[in-house]
């Protein structure tokens, strides 16, 4: 896929006197492995910090494979260049399970659990150990970002990035402005979103940001209609694929996002907005009560061969 070409240029020779290059990113899941592996393509020295040592490993050798599917793609038929390009990139990721070793640094991206008490006391601690120049941000896709950094004192050099997942392909990123993002940080942020071959979009720290904000909606209605029995959820994927050109349908993305993960969104929303549209649907609770997540529990609307 051709959209995966960007994400090795590295415009860091273009950027303002505040370029980050060096970026530490906390928490070794999907989010996080994506959000180190995009940035050492670019050519930063990224250092993944999480607890727990076998996440860490493998999330290496995600990044490792991921590598080499990209680099097949970028250099087609030599294996030379394809080797040097995963070595290079590869050698640029360390990982550690102690905080203090990736403080030191010019970005720290928070990609772990969607907790915000979890969130706080994780910025709290990186306001204290991190240097005065770093800027710290979170990749929350629905708790509120000036929230999460309520008690930290550099809320000039805080804000959101929120990535999309898989990071790797997914071109977009939000780039979300606290109450007190300083103009500095914000296009600072902007440049390294685009450095590590991002479109990046601007939103203020409003519920579920742009992006979420207006795929609630579409996820809910769709839902609704399959509680009531108005169509079948093959019907309405097949719908919006060919009659809005959607890649996906809304049952088919949800399963792909996590039942889970869109049962958390839609109730922050709600408790943020009290709009009737993000209510709470009973049909999503209860496949998640039923452990119905999707493609990473192997059931969700559809039902999928876990590797």
């Amino acid at each position: 896929m051709n959209k995966l070409i960007g994400i090795t240029r590295n415009f860091s020779s273009s950027t303002s006197l505040n370029a980050i290059k060096t970026v530490t990113v906390v928490g070794g899941g999907l989010m996080g492995s994506g959000i180190a592996q995009v940035a050492a393509q670019a050519g930063q020295n990224v250092t993944i910090i999480d607890v727990n040592g076998e996440l860490l490993e493998k999330a290496q050798k995600s990044i490792h494979t991921n590598l080499t599917r990209v680099g097949k793609k970028l250099y087609k038929g030599d294996a030379a260049k394809v080797d040097s390009f995963v070595k290079e990139s590869f050698d640029r990721v360390k990982v550690s399970t102690k905080l203090e070793d990736g403080a030191d640094v010019d970005l720290v991206v928070e990609a772990i659990v969607e907790k915000l008490d979890v969130k706080q006391e994780l910025f709290n601690k990186l306001d204290q150990i991190a240097p005065a120049h770093t800027i710290l941000a979170t990749n929350t896709s629905s708790i509120s970002v000036n929230e999460i950094g309520a008690g930290i004192k550099r809320k000039d050099r805080y804000g959101g990035l929120h990535f999309f997942n898989p990071v790797p392909v997914m071109r977009l990123l939000e780039v979300v402005k606290g109450d007190e993002t300083s103009a500095e940080t914000h296009k600072a942020m902007m440049e390294w979103g685009q450095s590590v071959g991002k479109t990046c979009i601007t939103c203020k720290d409003t519920p579920g940001f742009v992006v979420n904000r207006l795929l609630g909606p579409y996820t809910a209605e769709a839902l609704r209609m399959l509680e009531r029995g108005d169509a079948t959820k093959e019907d309405i994927d097949i719908g919006m694929k060919l009659g809005a050109g959607y890649p996906m349908g809304p049952f088919e993305l949800a399963d792909y996002t996590g039942n889970d993960t869109n049962l958390f969104a839609l109730g922050v929303m709600y408790e943020k907005t009290k709009n009737p549209v993000f209510a709470p649907i009973k049909l999503l609770e209860n496949m998640v009560k039923e452990g119905k997540l999707g493609i990473k529990s192997g059931e969700g609307f559809y039902k999928y061969n876990k590797k």
